[in-house]
C-alpha cells in the first residue's frame, strides 16, 4: 500500500515552503530515512525523510511549487524500485506484446506496402516523431504538456528520450517570449526615423536561474528595512593594536585551555554588549508608539551562505564568557554553511554585528535587520599612518559603521555608542569590567 509523503512543521509561524529539488525521481528505491526532496522557507532549507523502505511512487509537487503545512507532496510505494531510465525501457518492452496482440491481423495492400519499406526510412520517420525514443509515460507526458518529441533532443542511452529532457523543453516553452519588434522603425525626439534593433543573438548566451525562497525573503526584507526605518550611519575608526597584541600573546594558550580558537568577534561582542548597557535604546525595538527596551542581549552574528545572508543568534551573550562566545559563532558559522540551521537559531536578536572585513570591504553602511534599531559594521584592518601624541606613526586600523533607526535613536546618541565601542576596544582589559 502506497504511503503519502506530506509537508512536516516548518516551525512557529512558518505556514508553506518551496519545492527546491528532488533527491529521489519516481521509480527510484528508497530506504526509511533516506532524503527525498529539499524544501526552502523564508529561513532555512531542510529535507524530508523516507518514513520507510520502498519505491518513489509518485511526484505531485514540482520544483518551484508552493506548499503548505500537511499537503502531500508525492507516495512512497512497495517495491525494491529501478532506476528511471531501465523502467522507461521496461515499460517501452512490455508495451510491444500488447501493440503486437492489438494490432489487426489484415491489413490493407497499401498499409502492407508502407510497412515494407526499407529500414532507413522507418528509421527516419522513428527520429522524425521521436515517439519510438520514448518510453510510454514520457509520451503521456509529452502529449499533457503539448510537446513534439521531435525537438527533444535525447541523453538516454541509444539518444532515448527520458523524462528530464521532456520536463528541460517543458521549462524552455513556459518562459515569456520576447515582445515581437514591430516593424515600423524607431523615431527619435524630433521625429526621424531609427534603424530597427537587429537580433544579436545574446538571448542564447542567458541563462535563467530560479531564485531561491531564501533569496526572495532577504531581498523583500532588505527593501522593507529601507522603507520602513529613517536608516542613518555614523562612522568611527578604532586603533586595533591592543587587540592584536593581546590575541598575539594568549591565542595558542587559550585554544589549549579551551578548545576555541580566538578572534576578533568575542571582542566586539563583549565590547557592543558594554556600549548597549550604557546606551539602552540600542538595544530597542519599536511597536507602534510604544519603544520596548530589552535587558537581555541576544547578540546576531551575519553568516554569508551560497544561498545569502543569515543571521543566527548567540543568546544571553552577556553571560558567556570569551571561550563561549568564540564557539558558538564558530558552530553557527559551520551549521549555516552545511545549511543545518534551525529556526530556533534565527529567531529573535536584539543587535547585530557583521564583518565585511573577512572579505576585504574597507568601509560599507549595513541595512538593519528589522525589528531592530541598530546594526554595527566591522572592516578591514589595514595599516595607516596615525597621529599618536604629536607624532605620526603606523597602526592597524578598522573602520567602524552603525547604522540606526533615526525614529529611536539620536544622532549624537549613536554617535556615543560608536565612540564607546571604540573605547572598549582600544582598551580590551576594561571589557573585562563590562561582565
Amino acid at each position: 500500500m502506497a504511503a503519502e509523503i506530506h509537508v512536516p512543521e516548518l516551525g512557529e509561524s512558518v505556514a508553506d515552503a518551496t519545492v527546491g529539488r528532488w533527491l529521489k525521481q519516481e521509480g527510484e528505491a528508497v530506504k526509511s530515512g533516506d532524503a527525498l526532496v529539499e524544501l526552502e522557507t523564508d529561513k532555512i532549507n531542510f529535507e524530508v525523510e523516507a518514513e520507510q523502505d520502498g519505491v518513489l511512487e509518485s511526484i505531485s509537487k514540482g520544483e518551484g511549487e508552493t506548499v503548505n503545512v500537511g499537503e502531500v507532496i508525492g507516495t512512497i510505494g512497495e517495491g525494491n524500485g529501478t532506476a528511471p531510465e531501465q523502467q522507461e525501457q521496461q515499460e517501452e518492452e512490455d508495451e510491444q506484446p500488447q501493440a503486437e496482440a492489438e494490432q489487426p491481423e489484415a491489413e490493407s495492400e497499401e498499409a502492407e506496402a508502407e510497412e515494407a519499406g526499407s529500414e532507413e526510412s522507418n528509421g527516419h520517420r522513428e527520429v522524425e516523431d521521436g515517439a519510438g525514443r520514448a518510453s510510454p509515460s514520457v509520451r503521456k507526458l509529452a502529449q499533457e504538456y503539448d510537446v513534439d518529441l521531435a525537438e527533444v533532443s535525447g541523453s538516454g542511452s541509444g539518444g532515448r528520450i527520458t523524462r528530464d529532457d521532456v520536463e528541460r523543453l517543458i521549462r524552455e516553452q513556459s518562459r515569456p517570449a520576447a515582445p515581437e519588434k514591430t516593424e515600423e522603425p524607431e523615431r527619435d525626439g524630433k521625429g526621424a526615423s531609427q534603424p530597427a534593433a537587429s537580433e544579436d543573438g545574446r538571448a542564447a548566451l542567458e541563462e535563467r536561474v530560479r531564485v531561491s525562497r531564501r533569496r526572495q525573503t532577504i531581498a523583500q526584507r532588505l527593501v522593507e528595512s529601507q522603507q520602513t526605518a529613517a536608516m542613518l550611519t555614523t562612522f568611527n575608526e578604532v586603533d586595533m593594536s591592543a587587540v592584536m597584541e593581546l590575541r598575539r600573546r594568549r591565542k595558542d594558550s587559550f585554544q589549549e585551555r579551551t578548545g576555541a580558537r580566538l578572534g576578533f568577534m568575542s571582542f566586539f561582542t563583549k565590547a557592543a554588549i558594554g556600549a548597549l548597557k550604557a546606551f539602552p535604546k540600542v538595544n530597542a525595538e519599536l511597536q507602534g508608539s510604544e519603544l520596548i527596551l530589552k535587558k537581555y542581549y541576544d547578540i546576531g552574528v551575519a553568516v554569508s551562505t551560497d544561498e545569502g545572508l543569515v543571521v543566527p543568534v548567540i543568546r544571553d551573550a552577556d553571560h558567556k564568557n570569551f571561550a563561549e562566545i568564540e564557539q558558538g559563532i564558530a558552530d553557527l558559522a559551520t551549521k549555516a554553511r552545511e545549511g543545518k540551521l534551525t529556526l530556533e537559531d534565527l529567531r529573535g536578536g536584539t543587535f547585530t554585528i557583521t564583518n565585511g572585513g573577512i572579505f576585504g570591504s574597507l568601509v560599507s553602511t549595513p541595512i538593519l535587520t528589522m525589528p531592530q534599531v541598530a546594526i554595527l559594521g566591522m572592516h578591514k584592518i589595514q595599516e595607516r599612518p596615525v597621529v599618536v601624541d604629536g607624532e605620526i606613526v603606523v597602526r592597524p586600523m578598522m573602520y567602524l559603521a552603525l547604522s540606526y533607526d533615526h525614529r529611536v535613536i539620536d544622532g549624537a546618541e549613536a554617535v556615543s555608542f560608536l565612540v564607546r565601542i571604540k573605547e572598549l576596544i582600544e582598551d580590551p582589559e576594561s571589557l573585562l569590567l563590562e561582565g
